[in-house]
This record gives structure tokens, C-alpha cells and sequence, in this order.
């Protein structure tokens, strides 16, 4: 059996997490904005594809 990495997973597997937006599962969420702050540990807001169609979200790797 062969090992796999988390950067094969990356694009096998079908990403399933939370989009912030319309506060649900999702099969295509994806990264939108990392927000940072001065105190304890940032976090991290995930889109779904209808949520960033509807609200004009651009991928957090896309953003110059």
C-alpha cells in the first residue's frame, strides 16, 4: 500500500468543511480570509461556492 501526504489528500479528496457564511457543511469551501488578532490565536474563514458566487468572496489565494 502506498503512503500518501497531506499535499496528495490536497487534490484527491473532496474538501469537506464549514463555510462561514451561510453557517454549514460544504463540499467546496475554501479559504477566504485569515483574520488576526492581538491577542490568543486568529482564525480562518471558509466559502462555499454559491456563498462566494452570491457575495462576491475571492479566494484568499487570489487576493494580491
Amino acid at each position: 500500500m502506498a503512503k500518501t501526504t497531506a499535499a496528495d489528500r490536497v487534490f484527491t479528496e473532496p474538501n469537506y468543511g464549514w463555510c462561514h457564511w451561510h453557517k454549514g457543511t460544504s463540499g467546496t469551501a475554501v479559504l477566504i480570509n485569515i483574520v488576526e488578532q492581538q491577542s490568543g490565536p486568529g482564525y480562518r474563514q471558509y466559502a462555499c461556492a454559491p456563498c462566494r458566487e452570491q457575495r462576491g468572496l475571492v479566494p484568499y489565494t487570489k487576493t494580491p
